[in-house]
């Protein structure tokens, strides 16, 4: 038995392996149940009595040289796999492209930007609505053509549910929990029953601002649009304010820019008017205000709001709307940003 133990240490001590399933084989082999080390422990019981202490000994030594020497095959196996000698450390990392922003993320971001400097904060909302916060709390008349099932997308009846057609809804849950002063503006994705074409989608984008306090005009109005009007296209640039109608303004109007492709001089782009409508506006109607819980003999305000698909096409003069959304990598690789 004893002759037998050396042996097999022997051989344990010389084992080499350079594959894990080598590895695996020689474990198999000695240490498995019906290996060699198990084999031995079997015979043990017909050792003879004043041999046993001795050959016990032997035996739990070959026991625990076998797994030794297996253990330190699979971690020199690891340490060989984990080494690749044709790989320079010291060299200079691979350079990595980087990756660029859409451009719908630039220019809302630099809108944003703008109306902070104004003081705005920014407040979110969700885009499944309810009709309170979309239409009524917004003085729209219960027969006003965006409530109809052909204009708006509604995802229930009853109560009505629908796709927020603009981001005046967060305007509203804003000033329900908010008293005055309040000045937000709430960028987000909207939802209309549109045709989509070149010019036209289901979903868009738009920031729009909110402006509530003691004493605020429409003087106040017309500056904060003039300086973004200038932030945004440039110092040269001129704005216009045309008379409109929104249910949750009064009074309301269109702004328009000087076109900043021919400089107001009249080109195809403004046809021939020398201006572009970027926007619409207006002084917060006092039942929006009164909808809300906020006092319009006290409290008065403006809000402002734009597309800003419309503003990246000014900017980067896009002709098809519909490429924003076509993740058309080409079109993509042309934007580049500073942030």
């Amino acid at each position: 038995m004893i002759d037998r133990i050396n042996k097999l240490l022997a051989e344990i001590e010389g084992l080499k392996a350079s594959k894990a399933d080598e590895i695996e084989v020689l474990r198999i082999k000695y240490l498995s149940k019906k290996g060699e080390v198990s084999a031995l422990m079997n015979d043990f019981r017909t050792v003879a009595a004043e041999q046993k202490r001795e050959v016990g000994i032997k035996l739990n030594e070959l026991k625990e040289k076998a797994q030794e020497r297996i253990n330190q095959l699979k971690e020199s196996l690891e340490n060989s796999q984990t080494v690749d000698e044709t790989i320079d450390l010291t060299r200079t990392a691979a350079p990595i492209e980087l990756g660029t922003r859409h451009p719908l993320s630039i220019v809302r971001k630099e809108i944003c930007d703008i109306f902070r400097r104004l003081g705005f904060s920014i407040a979110e909302g969700p885009e499944i609505e309810d009709d309170w916060h979309v239409f009524s709390s917004l003085n729209f008349a219960e027969d006003h053509p965006a409530r109809d099932m052909q204009d708006t997308f509604f995802i229930a009846r009853s109560p009505e549910i629908v796709l927020r057609t603009h981001t005046s809804s967060v305007q509203t849950r804003v000033m329900e929990k908010q008293q005055p002063p309040i000045r937000i503006i709430c960028p987000g994705r909207v939802y209309r029953n549109e045709a989509i074409s070149y010019r036209a989608h289901c979903f868009f984008h738009q920031v729009e601002a909110l402006y509530i306090d003691k004493n605020v005009s429409f003087a106040d109005l017309k500056q904060a649009l003039l300086f973004v009007a200038k932030e945004l296209f440039g110092a040269d640039t001129k704005i216009r304010l045309r008379p409109s109608y929104f249910p949750f303004t009064e009074p309301s109007a269109e702004m328009d820019i000087s076109c900043n492709i021919c400089g107001g001089k009249g080109c195809p782009f403004c046809k021939h008017t020398g201006w572009v409508e970027i926007l619409g506006c207006g002084m917060v109607d006092p039942n929006v205000l009164e909808n809300c819980g906020i006092d319009s003999k006290v409290y008065t305000g403006y809000a402002l709001g734009m597309g800003v698909e419309r503003i990246t096409n000014l900017k980067y003069r896009v002709k098809d709307l519909r490429m924003f959304s076509e993740n058309d990598q080409r079109f993509l690789d042309q934007f580049e940003s500073a942030y």
